[in-house]
């Protein structure tokens, strides 16, 4: 599980043909300072979890079906 992953400083999934929403389990990852999840087929909401993502420096979303406010 990912979330499990709580010293991660960086997850760069760009381009990987992910499906469905963005996991909730991401917001347990609190030391994160990049995330990439662009060029994806992700959809659905921004999960509102991901505030906890305090350390985050850089977030890439684009290219994905997403939906609703930032």
């Amino acid at each position: 599980e990912i979330g499990a992953l709580t010293s991660l400083t960086s997850l760069w999934l760009y381009g990987n043909d992910l499906t469905g929403p963005i996991p909730l389990e991401i917001a347990a990852l609190t030391s994160l300072v990049v995330l990439n999840l662009g060029a994806n087929d992700l959809t659905g909401p921004i999960p509102s979890e991901m505030a906890a993502l305090t350390s985050l420096q850089f977030l890439s979303l684009a290219n994905n079906d997403l939906t609703g406010p930032i």
